[in-house]
């Protein structure tokens, strides 16, 4: 299985020839990626997450590429019917060949007079997770964690909580769109930092750089 970060929150998983592509927002570099992928998941609304209008595009284009979202994100592509797939905490759905089982239901919280908006994870074939905008613990072993580095609704503190809680074998920052050279430094002495204390590998992949992981 390969993982290669896109930018920001973006991730491209693959694994034989097949290919699903996970939050291709506004702040990724997806437009290829689009184009190729089999499937396309998107964990919540948010424009660093989704970008509507490239999806809309690359499902014109290509009449069998469907999508596995929350409900608003399902709800605001209603229009294309069966091709959107609405899925919760709990579903274990096949997408593309990939087994995918799906953990939260929550965005963080960003104002404390508003609700969250809906956010589902991603588990990928018993593999790589990705949470979106949650800090969602799945309560199966994690070997890959995509982590969110920087956001804000987010403390150095949470990750280190966080990544106690998941305990991954092995953990890439993602989600560091709005940081700038010097926030970039400071993020990724905190993940080694935390990687460090678990005994594992935390580190940032820089966009286009990919992994292969060995699985099971």
């Amino acid at each position: 299985m390969r993982l290669t970060k896109l930018g920001h929150a973006c991730v491209q998983i693959t694994r034989d020839d097949r290919t699903i592509l996970i939050d291709p927002g506004t702040f990724s570099e997806a437009s290829g990626a689009l184009a190729t992928a089999d499937a396309v998941l998107i964990t919540h609304e948010h424009f660093d997450h989704f970008d509507a209008d490239a999806l809309r595009a690359a499902m014109a284009a290509r009449p069998a590429l469907e999508v596995w979202t929350s409900r608003a994100v399902a709800g605001n592509l209603a229009d294309l019917g069966g091709r959107v797939h609405q899925v919760g905490h709990g579903d274990a759905v096949t997408i593309a060949g990939f087994d995918v089982h799906v953990y939260g239901e929550d965005h963080e919280l960003m104002h404390p007079d508003l609700p969250p908006v809906p956010n589902v994870g991603f588990l990928v074939d018993g593999e790589v997770f990705h949470p979106g905008d949650a800090l969602t613990v799945p309560s199966e072993p994690v070997p890959t964690l995509c982590l969110p580095g920087n956001a804000p609704w987010m403390r150095a503190l949470d990750l280190y909580t966080y990544t106690r809680e998941v305990r991954p074998e092995r953990a890439f920052a993602i989600h560091d769109g709005l940081l700038n050279d010097i926030g970039l430094s400071v993020m990724e002495r905190v993940l080694t930092s935390a990687g460090e204390e678990l005994g594992r590998e935390f580190r940032r992949l820089t966009p286009g750089t990919s992994v292969e992981l060995a699985t099971k």
